[in-house]
């Protein structure tokens, strides 16, 4: 006891100094990013007030309007491949200063963003509604608190991840060491969806320049009004600590810009559908450059017969309604036992009869617009064809009193039953608030239906016995698994985020993501220098002797022979070879 009481004395005040380090306020200083221009005060212009008509026709302006209301928002330039590789060009004159910068720089950095973040969470959740449609609340859930918790957990532990690692040397090379080293790529580039317009560009941006990278962003013509005001705040972060001004630019355009970014860059990382995923992949290997692919979902939700029913019952619709129906990774296909199946969906349409949609800004509306012109068409399609093959509506939400102009952008909550494999909905990535719930009979039923897609992003599975939940989980093909919760995953940061089959490959977030962006490179040296050197044996030097191969055969048993006899008889048959050869016929030693 006298021996470890001092340590635990010395424990106790080293976490009392750091509770207390804690309180005390960290000298961060502030930034000052004009929103004049994006703040809806009612007040606009008739100019920037007029209901906004989409082209079908793309054009050299990427014109940005309300989904909420049709309201028109601007316009930003189409960029051309020329101005995309000049964008490029310049990113990469900063990286090469950027990555001498020291992590305390960086640190830095992250500080005086976490800091603006936190003090202006309406105005950026404000910025994300206006774009794209979501709610306040999904808003703060999706863009604020995932960007805080990513900026915290580099802030811990990045610098770590960061540092040279090193590694068992193996039995042949005990006298050397063994690392690997984590070197900056270049430039960055990420082509992003319009569904988290700010985690979207801050989850990449963060890790790229965090390692020593430089980064350029498309934005989604979906998102771009948004994603143009965030770069200030990004520029502004970076010039209050002394940052190469072009070391993060956001540009936007159409395929045209998208792909003249991929041509340039040192690594591509793409959030968007399979379809332009795979575009971007043929792009790619012209240059031979590593992707990291996010295609979407189908995450299968899972619920066993032996949970509470009405806690489970939140959670699930809001994992199907997540981001105002704009689903990302959102629960799309419910499976639930037969035997608490009527009870569940009983309690889900109780619960999404009080959901209703509107626009965000104006009204309590528990659901936002959808973003992309004409996509509540595409939903109504899916549902139509559940319906023709057998499918149900259960229950809908209602959808606010709003304007006529603007009445396509909404769609009511859904929930259908009596579905099977044979609809669209269950196949196809809806990427809207519909919830179809089919049964299912055992937990082997359960991994067999939920496996059948031909996406693997995410499952949830949800059993009183958090081992049976576990069990099922395993068996899901897919990158991300939540046991009794529902996209948990995005609040732990030090986690890889990532899917399989048609919902990609490659990780980001987590050390993974974070050294996804590096130059991985083994470093083997000396661990003795100058002290002990390499040399060649000298059955094995040039010219190689008659002995060599007999020599190598005996090395190779010595090193790894599987027990301690044959691998003592070996060394002794190789220390007598290096000897005969170092002995010659008339018996004098060689020098």
């Amino acid at each position: 006891m006298a021996f470890w009481w001092p340590l635990l004395v010395i424990a106790f005040a080293f976490a009392i100094c750091k509770f207390l380090l804690m309180l005390v306020p960290s000298n961060v200083p502030s930034i000052d990013v004009d929103a004049s221009d994006v703040v809806d005060d009612g007040n606009q212009t008739r100019e920037n007030s007029f209901i906004y008509i989409p082209s079908r026709r793309q054009t050299d302006k990427v014109q940005c309007y309300e989904p909420a209301t049709m309201k028109y928002l601007g316009f930003f330039p189409a960029l051309k491949p020329d101005e995309v590789k000049e964008h490029v060009a310049q990113a990469r004159k900063a990286q090469k200063v950027w990555a001498k910068s020291s992590f305390k720089q960086r640190r830095h950095f992250l500080r005086i963003l976490l800091k603006y973040i936190i003090e202006h969470q309406e105005l950026i959740c404000e910025v994300s509604s206006r774009d794209t449609g979501k709610t306040m609340v999904d808003a703060s859930l999706g863009e604020i608190m995932t960007t805080c918790e990513k900026i915290t957990w580099l802030l811990s532990e990045g610098e770590k991840w960061l540092k040279p690692e090193y590694r068992s040397c193996g039995r042949s090379m005990l006298h050397k060491t063994a690392k690997v080293e984590f070197h900056p790529l270049g430039v960055v580039g990420a082509i992003v969806s319009w569904n988290y317009p700010f985690h979207n560009i801050f989850n990449p941006m963060l890790a790229a320049v965090f390692s020593g990278n430089s980064i350029v962003i498309k934005v989604s013509e979906h998102a771009s009004w948004s994603g143009c005001f965030y770069l200030r705040i990004i520029k502004a972060a970076l010039s209050a600590v002394g940052a190469p001004e072009n070391l993060v630019e956001v540009i936007t355009g159409f395929a045209e810009t998208g792909e003249a970014l991929v041509s340039s860059v040192d690594k591509m990382i793409f959030v968007g559908s399979p379809g332009v995923g795979k575009m971007i992949m043929r792009s790619a290997a012209n240059t031979l450059i590593p992707v990291t692919l996010e295609l979407g979902g189908k995450d299968a939700f899972i619920v066993c017969e032996d949970v509470d029913v009405q806690h489970v019952a939140q959670i699930a619709v809001r994992g199907a309604l997540q981001s105002s129906g704009q689903n990302c990774a959102g629960a799309e296909r419910f499976y639930v036992h037969k035997e608490i199946y009527s009870k569940f969906v009983a309690e889900v349409v109780k619960i999404v009869k009080s959901v209703s949609a509107g626009p965000p800004l104006v009204g309590k509306y528990d659901m936002g617009a959808i973003c992309m012109q004409e996509h509540s068409e595409k939903l109504q399609s899916l549902v139509n064809d559940a319906l023709d093959k057998g499918a149900e509506i259960a229950g809908r939400g209602s959808v606010g009193n709003i304007g006529e102009g603007a009445v396509d952008q909404y769609f009511p909550a859904t929930i259908l039953v009596n579905v099977n494999h044979t609809m669209r909905l269950m196949q196809e990535e809806a990427f809207g608030p519909i919830m179809p719930i089919m049964k299912f009979s055992t937990d082997e039923e359960a991994i067999i239906l939920a496996n059948d897609s031909r996406y693997g992003l995410g499952c949830a599975v949800f059993s009183g016995s958090q081992q049976r939940a576990r069990t099922i989980a395993s068996q899901l093909h897919c990158g991300i698994a939540a046991i009794n919760d529902f996209a948990s995953n995005y609040m732990c940061q030090s986690l890889p985020f990532g899917g399989v089959k048609d919902s990609g490959f490659g990780r980001f977030a987590g050390v993974e993501g974070l050294r996804a962006c590096c130059l991985v490179k083994s470093v083997v040296e000396d661990r003795w220098w100058p002290l002990i050197k390499t040399k060649i044996p000298k059955p094995i030097q040039y010219p190689i002797s008659e002995n060599g191969f007999e020599f190598q055969q005996s090395l190779v048993e010595a090193l790894y022979g599987l027990n301690i006899r044959d691998r003592l008889r070996a060394l002794v048959d190789v220390l007598k070879l290096i000897s005969e050869h170092n002995t010659p016929k008339d018996g004098k030693r060689k020098d």
